[in-house]
């Protein structure tokens, strides 16, 4: 990956975790590391949203699970 889109990509996840501090959004680990690895241009943006939507849907079958 070019230097000038990782350096972009790092920008964006910068802008994004201020944005997240500011509107007091927790970020977990996970999603800074897939951050990390995307900025890096280890993993596409498709591949870090699928990642994500399978770990918080996991999580909400966990939390589900324990109130029954």
């Amino acid at each position: 990956m070019a230097r000038k889109m990782r350096n972009h990509r790092i920008t964006a996840v910068k802008v994004a975790d201020a944005i997240n501090a500011i509107g007091g959004g927790p970020v977990s680990d996970y999603a800074r590391d897939l951050s990390d690895r995307w900025a890096r241009g280890e993993i596409t943006g498709e591949e870090m949203k699928s990642a994500l939507l399978s770990y918080y849907q996991k999580m909400a079958t966990e939390v589900r699970q324990d109130r029954t």
